[in-house]
């Protein structure tokens, strides 16, 4: 029998078939269904009401997540494949190969075997990122930046995955897809691009004041480093060492960068953004390529068991920070980057980091955070990299052997011989079998637990402010401009007016001068605390800790540090080579820059390779100038515009700058196209020598200077535009 067809093939059936009258409504049902606006009760994607999307299920409020909790589930695996291929979140970033060496047996605290033996070299992969934006975003957004180093142990592969801020956004996991819809760009129009500059995130973060410690260090310069090299790490959660009689300890782990913590500042990482969006990434490569090898040293701050709960905090607690006062961090090994990649795609972006790929002598905490990430990482892998197989890729393999009855899946490329892929089994004779504790194998730790099945969030958790204004006071009167800053220019992006209220009622809770100042910037009264804040608990027991604070951090080296020379013709050959060799003698980097590409002739008629031309770079990519003599080359410098904005860039940044004999011109050149009265720039960091030959003197300051990184106390910064 023929079926009769529509003629209209918009109408037509999916089928061939004519819908019947019940079929067409059916149809319009579905379609209203498909096209329903956001209702007002929450429910998961089968419809089932949601009476609590705040807090995964778990055994007891500080107990840990348990696997039944279908909301959280389907939440997260949601979450995890919304987006292929890229990484969801951290899908832009920068890695490189090298080692880890322990300075000294740790198996007081745990059988970790990588931490026992200081002549063993542990391989390892690090992956650096941002976080919120696509793989085509710029480096030097404001961001947290992802610190995960893969260990290739004899145990099997340890993953510390963490950033370079020691706290979180949130507290439990269930709420990290909503964290990241908000930051994301707003799905309407997919506006803006790796920013939190937008209502959706402030409107997230002003609900949920539990984040208000993250957003002061989100706020600070600590999101926008000057290299990866010169950033922390942190494992963020609170992790067990446990030691061969298996007593454990509590611990949290620290990267520290050899170099000291420093970082740019925003007009910077602006121009940066335009002039270079590879800044980071290209920095790190060219460090390597230079021997100049990047270090931290591994750090961590270990609470006995019975000490649990003598803190004014919960250790579970990912948005809290155990202060250094409290607890110091013992320095135990070194990691050393010193080989780049070969293949980008099959080694950086290959490479899958997961928080549970542990080995024995480390262990979970019950933080609800780390809880649901150990279900993530692989789900997401699984997606991103499309097969169950993705630990044999090259990058991700490891060097371990790996014995398991797992066999099959798509890519699979171990061929495994024999007919037993099932344990017990005799066939094989029992093979593989299972390790005990004493002879290498994992247990997890044997912790007593007690309590009801339950959604409910720890009163331990409650105290959401006294670490953010912790981090508040501890900062240097520079560091709490820049904040204010980083405030007004976010908040200034917001278009909703009761968001942005909100978010300064937030934060009177932190700070009432730091609320005023914001408030003021906005051109707004400061409104009322938010309701119930009386209710929140406070711990003000320390009033400020020094280590968080980028004013203490080591200022004493100028390793892989980028110096601009300006240069024209004729300009003076002598002080060229005597600060040039000094600073790459202490491990600087020296790059000539001219009005254009080729060669100039100094004085002396010999000829030097220009690096780069003017028009093509400017001083945010470098961290100190160095103008040296020459009359006609320094007439030729101040003549042009780019040179000129060069110099008084540098100074606005707070940057060193060093100038002998006739380069002395265009210091004052620059000082008067910025304004300064006096036509000159001065103040700490601007070294000058005229008309003697360059001596010791001149340029040990200079270096000690590039050293300091920046001088925020110069004169008349604000004023200057550049």
């Amino acid at each position: 029998m023929t079926t009769p067809k529509d003629d209209n093939p918009a109408t037509a059936h999916p089928t061939g078939l004519q819908p019947s009258p019940a079929d067409a409504n059916r149809s319009e049902q579905a379609a209203a269904v498909l096209a329903q606006e956001p209702g007002e009760a929450l429910t998961t994607n089968q419809g089932l009401p949601i009476s609590d999307n705040q807090n995964s299920l778990r055994a007891g409020p500080r107990g840990p997540t348990l696997l039944e909790d279908h909301i959280l589930r389907e939440k997260i695996m949601h979450f995890d494949h919304e987006r292929i291929p890229e990484r969801v979140v951290h899908a832009r970033g920068a890695g490189a190969h090298g080692f880890f060496e322990v300075y000294k047996s740790m198996s007081n605290y745990t059988k970790a075997g990588f931490l026992q033996d200081p002549q063993v070299k542990t391989p390892v992969f690090v992956r650096f990122s941002t976080v919120v934006g696509s793989r085509g975003s710029a480096d030097t957004a404001r961001d947290v930046r992802g610190f995960a180093v893969k260990f290739y142990t004899q145990e099997g592969n340890f993953d510390l995955v963490g950033n370079n801020m020691p706290v979180f956004f949130i507290q439990d996991a269930i709420k990290f897809p909503d964290l990241v819809h908000a930051i994301k760009p707003e799905p309407h129009h997919e506006i803006p691009q790796a920013s939190a500059a937008h209502d959706t995130f402030w409107d997230f973060i002003s609900l949920m004041p539990e984040s208000a410690h993250m957003i002061m260090w989100v706020m600070s310069d600590r999101a926008i480093p000057r290299s990866f090299s010169m950033m922390e790490g942190f494992g963020v959660h609170t992790f067990r060492f446990i030691n061969e009689s298996g007593k454990s300890s509590f611990v949290k782990f620290h990267w520290k960068p050899v170099l000291g913590v420093h970082s740019l500042v925003w007009d910077e990482a602006v121009k940066l953004a335009g002039k270079d969006p590879d800044f980071h990434r290209r920095d790190l490569w060219e460090a390597i390529n230079q021997g100049h090898y990047p270090e931290w040293e591994l750090g961590v701050q270990i609470v006995p068991e019975e000490d649990e709960y003598k803190f004014d905090f919960d250790l579970l607690d990912a948005t809290k920070l155990i202060p250094e006062l409290l607890v110091p961090v013992q320095i135990i090994g070194k990691l050393t980057l010193n080989r780049n990649p070969d293949n980008f795609f099959a080694e950086t972006e290959q490479v899958a980091f997961h928080p549970g790929h542990i080995v024995p002598g480390i262990d979970f905490s019950n933080d609800p955070l780390l809880q649901g990430r150990l279900f993530s990482y692989t789900d997401t892998q699984l997606s991103r990299l499309g097969s169950t197989n993705f630990h044999e890729i090259p990058i991700n393999r490891p060097i371990a052997a790996v014995n398991n009855n797992q066999r099959d899946g798509h890519m699979r490329q171990t061929i495994i011989k024999g007919r037993v892929s099932y344990e017990p089994n005799s066939l094989g004779d029992g093979c593989p079998m299972q390790q005990p504790w004493e002879q290498g194998g994992f247990v997890s730790y044997g912790e007593s637990l007690e309590g009801e099945k339950m959604r409910v969030r720890s009163d331990s958790f409650a105290d959401h402010f006294s670490q953010a204004a912790l981090f508040w006071r501890s900062q240097s009167a520079w560091e709490k401009d820049h904040i204010i800053a980083a405030l007004l220019f976010e908040l200034g992006k917001v278009e909703v007016d009761t968001v942005r209220e909100r978010m300064v009622s937030i934060l009177t809770q932190i700070d009432k001068f730091l609320a005023y100042r914001v408030a003021e910037g906005l051109g707004m009264a400061v409104p009322p605390p938010p309701g119930g804040a009386a209710d929140v608990p406070r711990n003000d027991g320390l009033e400020m800790d020094p280590t968080l604070s980028m004013s203490n951090t080591r200022k004493d080296s100028i390793v892989g540090r980028k110096v601009a020379v300006l240069i024209a013709d004729n300009v003076d050959q002598t002080s060229i080579h005597a600060v040039c060799k000094a600073l790459e003698a202490e491990g600087a980097t020296v790059k000539f820059i001219a009005p254009r590409l080729g060669e100039i002739k100094s004085s002396e008629k010999e000829s030097i390779k220009v690096n780069h031309s003017l028009p093509t770079v400017g001083s945010v990519l470098f961290d100190a100038v160095f103008i040296p003599g020459g009359q006609r080359s320094v007439e030729t410098l101040c003549a042009n515009a780019d040179a000129v904005l060069f110099v008084k860039e540098a100074y606005k940044h707070g940057k060193a700058i060093a100038a002998h004999h006739d380069g002395t011109l265009l210091l004052a050149q620059a000082a008067r196209s910025a304004g300064i009265a006096d036509g000159a720039f001065k103040g700490p960091g601007v070294i000058t020598l005229s008309p003697q030959a360059v001596n010791d003197s001149f340029v040990k300051n200079f270096i000690a200077a590039i050293a300091m990184h920046r001088f925020t106390e110069r004169p008349d910064l604000n004023a200057i535009v550049a």
